[in-house]
């Protein structure tokens, strides 16, 4: 199979990487974090060695209230007009200083917009290492592999791949796939090389196009290819990022709607970092002539989530 005068793995050989890229057992039979045992101490030492200009930024889109959120505001200018206050002593009352706002907020954070993780408890009927989606309840949510197995947070190095500044373009049209040979052509132009434990974050332009035209409708994007699959196994990538929610869509292949996504999270246990905004990281990278960085993703403990909405830092 041939794209753009690429060979391509056939839809056979991408359902086959449900086993050649098995991490099934590696850590042993329990393990829940899969990739992330990638990440050493050794591993987070080196990440801080990357940190030489003390420059934070963002990676994450700020979060649309109401849009992406359901939100209902309490005010209470001070403490005697509090619900309740009327039991309170009188040094309460007497306080016109203490006054409080209060918020409720539910939020659907996957999809393609909310930046997030994503965890292995992610099911194809089978969940990462074996387990039965049957561990997964409507009410609790997984029992297996949630997001709450990161709860000492995701701490390595990153590597921002530029994809649209090594096509020399500002942005991947939607439905443009990365390659495994883009991977390693960004490596070379910007002199930096992938290495065990690290997050790879992948800039197809998307955020250029959202900050200037607003996030796009569709399933139609820009994305890793199936065929980095192999290429990420075998660099030992911890996490991998893009500023889509990863898969080029359509994927080219008709049984396989999201390979990146399910070979990924199921057969991998690679963690998955959704709707990045990596122009700023892009940006300050170009300007210091460095793409690799401490990044520090700590997502929030929601007990039984399948991920979190999360602001991943990078710091160069």
């Amino acid at each position: 199979m041939m794209t753009a005068g690429r060979p391509v793995p056939t839809q056979e050989d991408v359902l086959g990487y449900f086993d050649t890229l098995s991490n099934w057992g590696r850590w042993g039979d329990d393990d829940e974090i899969g990739t992330l045992n990638h990440i050493t101490d050794d591993v987070r030492l080196a990440a801080a060695r990357a940190v030489r200009h003390g420059r934070s930024v963002s990676c994450a889109w700020e979060v649309a209230v109401p849009d992406e959120m359901e939100r209902s505001t309490t005010t209470c200018p001070c403490a005697a007009d509090m619900p309740g206050a009327e039991n309170m002593p009188p040094a309460f009352h007497a306080d016109r200083r203490w006054g409080f706002s209060s918020e409720r907020v539910g939020i659907t954070f996957h999809g393609n917009t909310v930046t997030h993780v994503d965890s292995p408890c992610h099911r194809d009927g089978t969940m990462y290492n074996g387990r039965s989606h049957s561990l997964v309840d409507p009410a609790t949510g997984s029992g297996w592999a949630a997001v709450t197995a990161a709860a000492n947070g995701i701490v390595t190095r990153g590597v921002l791949l530029d994809i649209a500044r090594v096509r020399d373009v500002p942005w991947l049209e939607p439905g443009q796939a990365v390659f495994p040979d883009d991977l390693e052509e960004a490596e070379r132009r910007q002199g930096v090389r992938v290495r065990s434990g690290d997050a790879v974050l992948l800039r197809t332009g998307r955020g250029r196009v959202r900050h200037e035209a607003g996030a796009a409708s569709g399933v139609t994007q820009a994305g890793w290819h199936a065929s980095c699959l192999p290429w990420l196994h075998e660099r030992e990538v911890a996490l991998i990022g893009a500023d889509t929610p990863q898969d080029v869509q359509p994927s080219g292949y008709d049984d396989v709607l999201m390979p990146v996504h399910a070979v990924s999270l199921v057969a991998m246990g690679l963690w998955l970092l959704d709707n990045c905004d990596l122009e700023a990281c892009a940006t300050t990278a170009a300007e210091l002539g460095q793409w690799a960085f401490h990044l520090a993703v700590a997502p929030v403990r929601f007990a039984g989530a399948s991920g979190s909405p999360v602001n991943p830092i990078a710091t160069f």
